[in-house]
């Protein structure tokens, strides 16, 4: 019988069809790999390199001034004097009038950022959210010494004219200045969080009979907890380093009150006002903004950690 076994059409020559040639992936050689990775290690190492080191200056010069005062005199005084001739070290003023601003920023930016996601999540049109979306972070783009004469030269006398008796310097005006300032910081990463939910949980929730406010408020605005919490955090760690706002519009009276309505004086506007250049280096009074930066990166540093703690909760259901 004869062979009737049908050659290989991929070796086969002679049918006048040239053999196409096989793709090939070219594989990165184990040279390149290992540059790669030591690319990636040393791109991570920079950041925590440059944490160490910012973390090293601020405790060599603190120690300084933990040398002189006491760490009983620095929690335990309430007064913050230290370029007067009666020097206090108490840093309770500071913390309070930071924490003041801190509180009335986040008052306006979480509600009216959330809202704002919600609606370019929930219910603007495709179009509308790549116009309003980008809009809306132009606001995060303005420099904030332009915000601080915004809240100065505008908001304030705008207040007044409520309140008849607020001072030309008070922290109303700096933080609800501040709140719109970290507006765009809440709404867009709350709103990419909203968007990240999958439309199963939106079509389930409405196959069950569920109004469309209910869905958002009962089904996607808890499944998106975890990224909403993590732009709060990071608008709150971006109010509480404000500088050039509440160095312009909140005064620097450091005292301790949580009356909006008076001047304050933050942590960061304090180290503001002595890098100025007045103080000698190497005096107690330059000390004290080491010993003001070690506080404040301390408050960042717990904040984080917790906030870590929070968003694990969300993430895995609470079993964390």
């Amino acid at each position: 019988m004869a062979d009737l076994t049908l050659p290989d059409p991929v070796t086969r020559h002679d049918t006048g069809h040239a053999s196409r040639p096989r793709h090939r992936t070219r594989s990165v050689t184990p040279l390149g790999e290992k540059l790669i990775e030591w690319t990636l290690l040393a791109c991570g190492l920079v950041s925590i390199f440059t944490t160490l080191g910012i973390l090293a200056v601020l405790l060599v010069e603190a120690v300084g001034f933990f040398d002189e005062v006491s760490l009983a005199d620095f929690f335990g005084d309430t007064q913050w004097t230290p370029l007067f001739a009666d020097k206090h070290f108490g840093i309770w003023p500071l913390i309070s009038g930071t924490f003041l601003t801190t509180a009335i920023a986040t008052l306006v930016a979480v509600p009216f950022g959330l809202l704002a996601a919600i609606y370019l999540s929930e219910f603007a049109p495709a179009r509308a959210r790549r116009i309003l979306k980008p809009a809306l972070e132009v606001l995060a783009g303005v420099p904030t010494i332009v915000y601080g004469y915004f809240a100065l030269v505008v908001v304030t006398p705008l207040l007044q004219q409520v309140f008849p008796g607020l001072a030309g310097f008070n922290a109303l005006s700096a933080g609800l200045v501040m709140g719109i300032m970290i507006i765009p910081m809440v709404s867009s990463l709350s709103e990419d969080a909203l968007h990240a939910v999958p439309m199963s949980l939106r079509e389930a929730s409405w196959g069950l009979g569920a109004a469309r406010l209910t869905t958002i408020f009962k089904v996607v605005l808890p499944a998106a907890m975890s990224g909403i919490v993590a732009s709060i955090i990071l608008a709150v760690s971006r109010a509480i380093g404000e500088t050039m706002i509440v160095a312009i519009a909140a005064g620097q009276q450091p005292r301790l009150t949580l009356d909006p309505s008076v001047p304050v004086e933050t942590m960061t506007s304090y180290i503001v006002q002595v890098s100025m250049g007045d103080t000698p280096t190497g005096t107690i009074e330059y000390r004290t903004i080491f010993a003001v930066g070690v506080t404040l990166f301390a408050m960042t540093l717990v904040m984080n950690v917790l906030s870590r703690r929070f968003v694990k909760r969300f993430r895995y259901g609470g079993t964390r």
